[in-house]
C-alpha cells in the first residue's frame, strides 16, 4: 500500500486533472456506477466536526472512504484535515492511503468550475470571493480555469485573511487585478459570479445587492445549521442547481430552511450537476440569476482519488 500526503499530490495533480476525472465519475453516476452511503456528520462540539463518506464505483472497481476533521478552533493546524483509503474491489486489497484536505478542496473547486462553466454568464470577468479560508483559493482556480477573470475583490471578517489571500493569489501567477474590500456589498453589486466559502450560520450577505446576470457558487456551509445565503438569494435565483440533491436536502442549512419557509420548493432545484450533460450552457439569458449551492458527496472524492492512482501508477 502506498501513502501519499497533500504536498506529494500537489506537485503532480492540479486543477484541469481534478475537473476531467469529476466529470468522469458524473458519467459513472449516470449509468448506475455509482454505490454510496449518505455521509454521516458526527459533532464533536458546537464548531468542530468529523465527517466520514464512503463511496463504490463498480465502473473502475474502487472503493474509497474519506474522514475528514473540521476544527474551526485550530490556529497553527488547517481547519480541514482529511484522509481517504482506496481499495481495490477486485481483490480487496487497501492500495493506498492518502491526505485528502487538498483533494477536498480541489474537488469542490472543480466542482465549482463545472458549475460555473454552465450556469455564468459567458462574458464574465468580475470574481467576487466572500470568505477567504481554506476552501476559497481551489474556488478562485476552479473559476478561473473556464471564464477570462480580470478582476477579483475579496471580503473577508478579518481583513488580514484576505490580505494574504491576495498575496497567495499573485504568487500562484493568477493574471487578475486583485482588490480588498472591508464592506462586503460592495462584492455582491460589482461581481458577475460569486463565490461564498464560509462556515456562517446567518447570511453573510444582503441578496437584494446581487445584480442582474449574476451567477453565485455557494460551498461553505455543510450542515443544517449553518447558512451563508439568505432567502432572498435563493428567492432570486431563476436557476438553482446542487451537486448532489440527496445530500443537499440531508445537510444544506440555507435551502433546508428556505422550504421550511416556503419560499422555494425542493421541485424548483432545476437538478444536479449529473444533469449539466443535458446542456451545453444552461444560462437561457443574461439577466438570469443563478445558482449553485454545493456540500459534497463520496464519489467526488472518489473521482479525485481514482485520479491520483492512476497519475502515481504511470
Amino acid at each position: 500500500m502506498i501513502t501519499l500526503t497533500d504536498e506529494q499530490i500537489q506537485e503532480k495533480y492540479s486543477i484541469s486533472h481534478a475537473i476531467r476525472d469529476v466529470e468522469g465519475i458524473l458519467r459513472d453516476y449516470r449509468e448506475g456506477a455509482i454505490v454510496q452511503a449518505v455521509r454521516t456528520v458526527l459533532p464533536v462540539d458546537d464548531e468542530s466536526s468529523m465527517l466520514y463518506m464512503p463511496c463504490i464505483s463498480t465502473a473502475s472497481k474502487t472503493s474509497i472512504i474519506k474522514t475528514v476533521s473540521i476544527f474551526p478552533v485550530n490556529k497553527d493546524l488547517p481547519t480541514t484535515q482529511g484522509n481517504i483509503l482506496v481499495t481495490d474491489l477486485e481483490d480487496g486489497r487497501h492500495k493506498a492511503t492518502m491526505e485528502a484536505s487538498y483533494l477536498t478542496r480541489l474537488r469542490t473547486g472543480a466542482m465549482t468550475a463545472i458549475a460555473t462553466d454552465k450556469l455564468a454568464r459567458r462574458d464574465a470577468t468580475v470574481l467576487g470571493v466572500i470568505g477567504t479560508g481554506n476552501m476559497a483559493f481551489e474556488q478562485v482556480l476552479g473559476v478561473t480555469e473556464v471564464r477570462p477573470v480580470e478582476r477579483i475583490i475579496l471580503f473577508n471578517r478579518t481583513e488580514a485573511k484576505a490580505h494574504d489571500f491576495r498575496r497567495r493569489i499573485e504568487t500562484f501567477g493568477i493574471k487578475a487585478d486583485v482588490e480588498v474590500v472591508g464592506d462586503v456589498s460592495e462584492v455582491v453589486r460589482s461581481a458577475d459570479i460569486i463565490n461564498c466559502a464560509t462556515q456562517a450560520t446567518v447570511p453573510v450577505f444582503d441578496g437584494e445587492d446581487l445584480r442582474a446576470g449574476t451567477h453565485v457558487n455557494g460551498v461553505g456551509s455543510f450542515k443544517p445549521s449553518m447558512r451563508e445565503m439568505d432567502n432572498e438569494t435563493i428567492a432570486r435565483a431563476d436557476q438553482l442547481y446542487v451537486d448532489d440533491l440527496e445530500a443537499i436536502q440531508e445537510e444544506a442549512g440555507e435551502l433546508m430552511h428556505a422550504v421550511e419557509s416556503g419560499i422555494i420548493a425542493w421541485e424548483d432545484v432545476r437538478g444536479s450537476l449529473v444533469d449539466f450533460f443535458d446542456g451545453d450552457h444552461l444560462r437561457r439569458d443574461d439577466t438570469e440569476i443563478t445558482l449553485y449551492k454545493c456540500v459534497g458527496a463520496g464519489y467526488f472524492d472518489l473521482a479525485v482519488a481514482g485520479g491520483v492512482m492512476r497519475m502515481f501508477s504511470e
